[in-house]
């Protein structure tokens, strides 16, 4: 048997509702961050995406945050608009577009990481280094169990 249960299930006691309220909360103090460089949270996490060499396409960050294609499309040609990435057609396979920072892309992706941290620290204010690692683990072995 499970940890809930369907007749005594409440939402503000869901687990799920306190990750997508604490992702909302992160993602708009990071807002506010960088909201001066005219790019916002969503946008930022693209450009890590890529700095990072995780993935270079929209299917693959649409794919790993969860994103509908059509609004990842439409980020990343704000992202291209601001001169901050490029698409960059497949050799191999021309229907295929990349995506490659510019150099401001790179230098944003750069500053980034302080205010992601900034913004993590106050969301984690009181925590010890021991607890963070538990909560770390804790949430992986969320995503692990997922179907």
């Amino acid at each position: 048997m499970g940890l809930y249960r369907a007749e005594t299930y409440r939402v503000e006691d869901s687990v799920g509702w306190l990750i997508t309220r604490l992702r909302a909360s992160i993602f708009a103090a990071v807002d506010r961050e960088v909201a001066a460089w005219g790019v916002s949270a969503a946008q930022c996490s693209i450009l890590l995406y890529i700095a990072a060499g995780r993935g270079d396409r929209a299917a693959d960050i649409a794919r790993d945050y969860d994103y509908d294609t059509g609004s990842m499309t439409r980020m990343v040609a704000r992202l291209a608009a601001k001169r901050l990435l490029r698409r960059v057609r497949d050799d191999a396979d021309r229907r295929v577009q990349r995506l490659a920072l510019t150099a401001a892309g790179r230098k944003l992706a750069g500053e980034v990481p302080a205010v992601a941290v900034k913004v993590l620290n106050q969301h984690l204010r009181g925590f010890t280094r021991a607890e963070l690692g538990q909560l770390r683990g804790f949430l992986q072995r969320m995503l692990d169990n997922r179907a």
